[in-house]
């Protein structure tokens, strides 16, 4: 239930919306508030859609930093707006532009796939752009002789490289949140709540363990691999009532909120990103109060990030 202060700011923040002709987008970390508050709730595939197609003259990025500047190179002549400029994103920080630079220079003939969770500096050095619910599409439309530079994430990676039966060169990054679940033993969960699903995002270490199905790591039995958006669907879609989701905790609310009467367990409670968890009621109602904090990525670079994402989008 909403207390006085959160009414207000909710109020303020619908009047600052109609009167800069905005629209809300927000990740499916968000805090309960903003993803109540917002207009588009969604992955990052389905929110860079949301970006591109919108009318609205202002866009207000409840996300982090990348996702930001994807918004603004889909949408050059909108004003994209991030309520906190410092909501940014580990996995994104483990590669810049140079460092790519470095390895494309050692893999001339090779193509480069980025997962979406880069700066444009490094989108702007790369081929296709990917998501997790579209990156084995993605290394599935590349010719099977061509070499893969694959990037940052090394978690995703390896998930891709197991579904497709590709050989990919794999950089090795990770998001720190995904990284902790894949530390742990999931079939521990399980004896919790045996009657469970397991929704698991590729980005954990976990997510090709479960795969294997290997001794050396768990027997993760009845488990799933999904995007964000993929684990919604099939909460909603399945028989089951109960679920453990290997993601950050984020997602809960929003399982909770479309599936009344199932039940949603954090394989780990402490999958939180701090980064995410930036973005408030109060400052996004600054954010369209001030227009604060603007974030424009120049010209020339934001066409060179332009092809792969708009690749990255014709790809389901």
């Amino acid at each position: 239930m909403q207390n006085n202060t959160q009414q207000n700011l909710f109020d303020e923040v619908n009047q600052l919306r109609r009167e800069k002709n905005a629209v809300i987008l927000a990740h499916n970390y968000q805090v309960p508030e903003i993803q109540d508050i917002a207009d588009f709730v969604g992955d990052s595939l389905e929110l860079s859609r949301q970006a591109a197609k919108t009318d609205a003259e202002v866009i207000v990025f409840c996300g982090v930093h990348f996702m930001a500047e994807t918004a603004s190179i889909i949408s050059p002549g909108k004003t994209v707006l991030i309520p906190d400029l410092e909501a940014g994103c580990s996995l994104a920080d483990s590669i810049t532009a140079d460092q790519l630079r470095q390895w494309k220079a050692q893999h001339p003939d090779a193509v480069v796939v980025s997962y979406i969770n880069t700066t444009a500096e490094v989108k702007a050095e790369t081929d296709y752009c990917c998501t997790s619910s579209n990156a084995v599409g993605i290394v599935n439309s590349i010719p099977e002789d061509k070499e893969i530079l694959f990037l940052p994430d090394k978690f995703l990676g390896a998930y891709v490289e197991m579904v497709t039966g590709r050989d990919l060169n794999i950089w090795q990054g990770a998001c720190h949140v995904h990284e902790n679940i894949g530390e742990l033993n999931l079939a521990e969960k399980q004896k919790e709540h045996p009657d469970a699903e397991m929704l698991i995002h590729p980005e954990c270490g976990c997510s090709t363990s479960c795969m294997m199905k290997s001794a050396m790591y768990f027997d993760c039995k009845d488990g799933h691999v999904y995007s964000t958006s993929g684990m919604l669907n099939r909460a909603k879609e399945s028989d089951a009532e109960k679920f453990v989701v290997a993601t950050e905790t984020g997602i809960i609310y929003r399982m909770e909120k479309e599936n009344p009467g199932k039940q949603f367990f954090a394989a780990n409670e402490d999958s939180v990103c701090d980064y995410m968890k930036m973005i408030t009621l109060e400052n996004l109602r600054d954010a369209l109060k001030y227009d604060q904090y603007e974030v424009k990525v120049p010209e020339e670079l934001a066409q060179k990030a332009l092809l792969p994402i708009e690749r990255m989008l014709q790809v389901s």
